[in-house]
């Protein structure tokens, strides 16, 4: 099963795919999509939406796994991130291909064994399953391989009872 996991954003959109057979991992690709601040709202999200085209026809997942958007204060940050997550799921969507999103607690439980893990735990977890040499660089490309590896985790369960499906 190949899954293109994806960790939301604004200004960088992490992503990263694994195929996973036989409970074994294989990572495939770990990158991110970045829009600068300088760029009008309309195309930022362009952006977006084009390059993550590109890696859905490029690698043909069978499924698509996102991060839940988690906001403590800042509002205006929310609202553009929400933006280009929407665009996301809707690029998905267009394609036929299921997505399913993912808490940030469901995902550090499933990566690490433990809801509240530290950012650090995560990167190191995700360098051992795929067998790394090194944490992957930027963070946001960490996050996306630990998207899809919790997808991975979770695939047979949600499919059986269509949990985490948006």
């Amino acid at each position: 099963m190949i899954i293109l996991g994806i960790d939301p954003g604004y200004a960088i959109v992490g992503i990263g795919v694994i195929e996973y057979v036989g409970n074994k991992f294989r990572p495939i690709e770990c990158t991110t999509i970045q829009t600068h601040a300088s760029m009008i709202t309309s195309l930022r999200l362009k952006k977006i939406k084009e390059e993550l085209c590109t890696f859905l026809h490029k690698y043909k997942p069978d499924a698509v796994a996102i991060e839940e958007l988690f906001f403590n204060n800042n509002a205006k940050t929310a609202i553009s991130v929400a933006q280009a997550r929407g665009v996301l799921v809707a690029e998905v969507a267009t394609m036929d291909i299921p997505i399913y999103e993912y808490t940030p607690l469901q995902i550090k439980q499933s990566v690490t064994g433990y809801g509240r893990a530290e950012k650090g735990q995560v990167q190191q977890m995700v360098k051992m399953l795929l067998n790394l040499n090194a944490i992957p660089k930027p963070d946001d490309a960490a996050d996306a391989l630990a998207v899809a590896i919790c997808h991975a985790h979770s695939a047979k369960i949600n499919d059986e009872f269509g949990i985490n499906r948006l």
